[in-house]
């Protein structure tokens, strides 16, 4: 397995040492009322009708606020191609539809990489001080604001910059992300 995972050019790598996981300048240190997450009771059928109405409402109520940017997004690998699948919304438009493709990488890889794609994207639009994701991969995003060791935090830190740039234009920037619950996570 390790040998195939060599072959195909998988190079999991972390840096400790980065300035964005030093303590008093990590994301979370700094910006912890900046972000929220909203997960979904998948288990129970009432919660989760109640979590798609929440969503349902926000989604209906937000689109008419010009400065609010919806990103919706869903990555999965069938026969070893991931797939990632994006929309971003604002102001009653879909602004943009995005679709990736990749061999051999992991799911994790896949979803970090898609991630770092739907808010590279979104915290661009100069208008932008509310940005909403909708996602059903919230345990990778919820990784990102971790200052752990683990694989992919290359990944996590390109992130994490984006995130602070757009937090530091204005003191009133939020990104809330909400977990879509999909039948088979």
């Amino acid at each position: 397995m390790n040998n195939n995972n060599y072959l195909n050019g998988i190079f999991p790598s972390f840096d400790s040492l980065n300035n964005e996981f030093s303590p008093s300048f990590r994301l979370i240190d700094n910006y912890s009322s900046y972000f929220y997450f909203y997960q979904a009771n998948c288990k129970d059928k009432e919660s989760k009708a109640t979590h798609l109405c929440k969503l349902n409402n926000i989604f209906t109520k937000t689109l008419s606020n010009p400065n609010t940017i919806i990103v919706v997004s869903d990555t999965s690998i069938r026969n070893d191609i991931a797939i990632s699948i994006s929309h971003i919304h604002s102001y009653s438009n879909n602004i943009k539809k995005t679709i990736y493709h990749a061999v051999n990488i992991t799911l994790t890889e896949a979803e970090l990489f898609s991630i770092k794609c739907k808010i590279n994207q979104a915290v661009q639009f100069l208008c932008a001080t509310y940005i909403i994701v909708i996602t059903d991969t919230i345990y990778s995003v919820q990784c990102v604001f971790d200052s752990i060791v683990y694989l992919y935090q290359l990944q996590s830190i390109t992130i994490v910059k984006d995130l602070r740039t757009f937090f530091n234009k204005n003191l009133i920037n939020s990104i809330k992300f909400w977990n879509y619950p999909s039948n088979n996570k």
